[in-house]
């Protein structure tokens, strides 16, 4: 009797371990950090072409990486690259497209190949940063990057932060409309900023941001057009005397994934990797409004003369550039129907 129900004891104990063993295997168990057992790791480069102090590139250390690393518990890694160290922004977007580079930071390399992202440097399309901001934090933002990915289905935008609400600089004279006249600019490589160089009386070249110092300083061009967060954190204002703040275009810079890196993590990874993205682009919109009067007083500390552009000089430029603006919505049969669908978001 003894025997038996020793036996039986064991048997009991055996049966409740195999169904304790059997419960815990029906489902990945989660660590605090909210990564599932079991994830393939991943380790990301992250390329822009800015300096760590702009708003888009700090967020992707402070906020990007830190929520991504955190969150996955270590199975995603971000090693962030500033300052151009991998690449010009057409090498980064090429990079990410073949898959050298998992994430770049870049504005609109691609707009020869998919004219929609032209819209990113539409002049003169927003009241003011808190429209601009409402517009690539919502809606518009998510179809537009839709529509990104159907053309390059080889990549993901995860999300769209703030450029800089733009603004020309320059060693010569340059306080007013009539300024321009006879300047020579360096201008992003898009027909919207070459267009608006040559339609206010300028000519314009195009050169890499991370070879802009030195054509300024040798003087292959007068001035360029940047925001004034990109003049302070390039250190534009050693080589450049005046600032024309026209704020003419507020520009956007996209956070872009290779489709294949992200496809290939787990649901839990991807969500933490887009929730990631959209947080740092939402932080640097907030960051980069916070920045733009301090930017404008050490400017002017360091010895540029800022010149805020008056209503009738902007609306004097708007009239100047309609040639350029014709041209865009005759080219381009998405652009009206785009842009009063900007223009209507309050």
């Amino acid at each position: 009797m003894a025997c038996w129900k020793k036996s039986a004891l064991l048997a009991l104990v055996a049966s409740v371990a195999i169904s304790c063993t059997a419960c815990g295997s029906s489902a990945p168990t989660s660590s605090a950090s909210g990564a599932a057992a079991g994830e393939k790791a991943f380790a990301l480069k992250v390329g822009d072409n800015w300096s760590e102090s702009h708003p888009m590139a700090k967020v992707m250390d402070t906020v990007f990486k830190k929520e991504v690393e955190e969150k996955s518990g270590g199975t995603i890694t971000i090693d962030t690259y500033h300052n151009g160290t991998l690449g010009t922004e057409g090498e980064l977007w090429d990079g990410v497209r073949n898959g050298s580079i998992e994430v770049a930071i870049v504005g609109t390399p691609m707009n020869q190949e998919y004219t929609t992202m032209l819209i990113s440097d539409w002049p003169f399309l927003y009241r003011d940063l808190d429209h601009a901001q409402k517009v690539w934090t919502g809606e518009i933002a998510d179809e537009v990057s839709e529509g990104f990915h159907t053309a390059f289905p080889e990549t993901y935008i995860l999300g769209w932060g703030p450029n800089s609400a733009r603004t020309f600089t320059s060693n010569k004279k340059l306080t007013c409309v009539a300024d321009f006249a006879g300047q020579k600019f360096r201008m992003p490589g898009n027909p919207i900023h070459v267009g608006i160089a040559e339609n206010l009386g300028a000519s314009a070249q195009v050169i890499p941001l991370n070879e802009l110092f030195s054509a300024l300083e040798t003087g292959i061009v007068d001035g360029q057009d940047n925001g004034m967060v990109t003049v302070r954190s390039q250190g534009f204002e050693a080589v450049q005397k005046y600032l024309y703040e026209t704020n003419h275009i507020i520009a956007t810079l996209e956070i872009v994934i290779n489709a294949d890196i992200l496809d290939q993590m787990s649901e839990n990874q991807q969500q933490i990797v887009r929730d990631a993205a959209k947080a740092a682009a939402e932080q640097a919109w907030v960051d980069y409004a916070a920045s733009v009067d301090d930017d404008r007083e050490y400017l002017k500390n360091a010895g540029v003369t800022v010149t805020e552009c008056t209503e009738a000089d902007r609306e004097q430029m708007i009239k100047m550039i309609q040639p350029t603006l014709d041209k865009l919505y005759a080219e381009n049969d998405w652009a009206k129907e785009l842009t009063d669908k900007i223009q209507a978001v309050s």
